[in-house]
């Protein structure tokens, strides 16, 4: 198939887009497709070898069949661009609308698990009434972070009351006004990576052991910042808790596609869902390509099936008169 990856955006996950992006095509290219690679540039434009690309309702987008978002953040793994390209008739691999809004807004994603009674760390939304009292009883560390951004941005790590946690807050609303503040998880990091549409596939969980004092930016892209261990060391009733909450919550968003769920898993076995993300990290060492080629699944077959289920969902949702 001819299939357009979509790289960049206007967030400041950019630069990782664009690595995330170079992967996937190169995946897809092994997989036997034609990549046609289109860039969308921090000013907005959507440009291909230079030239703008022209957006018309009815598949005109350079005559692809597929279009493939690689996009992390705010204009790409938050709707927008999902909602553009249902409005213009055409099929993409990844969330749809609903999935991408809901889970890229940390504050609404935690709200919804409550209501499904999934179990996860505390959390508050700064400014919020009682907001203080709340994260008194929460405790130290807590945790400062934008509600709406990715890759470990724009966040801190508050190890004593008061004024750093004003200026956490600060920070973080640099970023977006929305704040949200949560409790420490405590326990080991762990990661499960999910394929599919209505019956979704997990992946082995992961553990991560980040080189640094928490998992941050550098830990997550920086070579050597971190070891990814597989299968998690955490037993086998969590292993399989791991997995059957990952499937959940990836219903509980209408997700399709793919997304990759992160977990805390603490000493006495409790495992606690920390976030989703729709478009991970998408490198052929990400974590979420590390875990399904772990369960033998190379890196252009994962790409080439996300294509697939793309086209099933679009094919799916054609049947009904909206």
């Amino acid at each position: 198939m001819r299939i357009a990856v979509l790289i960049g955006g206007r967030s400041s996950e950019h630069e990782i887009s664009l690595q995330s992006g170079a992967s996937v095509a190169n995946g897809l290219r092994e997989a036997g497709h034609e990549v046609v690679p289109v860039l969308l540039e921090r000013d907005g434009r959507w440009t291909h070898e230079g030239e703008e690309v022209p957006l018309r309702a009815g598949g005109g987008l350079l005559g692809v069949d597929v279009v493939f978002p690689v996009l992390h953040g705010p204009f790409g793994e938050d709707g927008t661009v999902q909602g553009l390209l249902e409005c213009l008739d055409v099929p993409y691999a990844g969330p749809g609308v609903l999935a991408a809004a809901l889970s890229i807004d940390k504050l609404t994603f935690k709200r919804l698990l409550a209501f499904h009674g999934i179990p996860q760390v505390d959390f508050c939304e700064a400014g919020e009434e009682g907001w203080r009292e709340h994260v008194a009883a929460m405790g130290i560390p807590v945790w400062v972070k934008p509600a709406r951004l990715g890759s470990s941005v724009g966040i801190t790590k508050v190890t004593s009351p008061e004024r750093p946690l004003e200026e956490a807050i600060d920070a973080a609303r640099g970023y977006d006004p929305r704040v949200i503040i949560e409790a420490n998880g405590g326990g080991r990091e762990v990661e499960c990576s999910v394929m599919g549409n209505d019956d979704p596939v997990t992946s082995p969980p992961g553990e991560i052991v980040a080189h640094a004092d928490w998992y941050d930016f550098e830990a997550k892209y920086s070579e050597g910042g971190m070891d990814l261990i597989v299968p998690a060391r955490i037993g086998d009733d969590a292993i399989a808790r791991v997995r059957e909450l990952a499937a959940r919550v990836f219903r509980a968003i209408d997700g399709s596609g793919l997304a990759r769920c992160d977990f805390f898993v603490r000493d006495d076995g409790e495992v606690l869902v920390n976030e989703l993300n729709t478009i991970p990290g998408f490198t052929a060492t990400s974590v979420f390509a590390k875990l399904f080629e772990a369960d033998g699944i190379p890196y252009p077959e994962l790409c080439d099936r996300l294509v697939q289920y793309g086209l099933e969902r679009y094919e799916a949702q054609r049947r009904y008169r909206f």
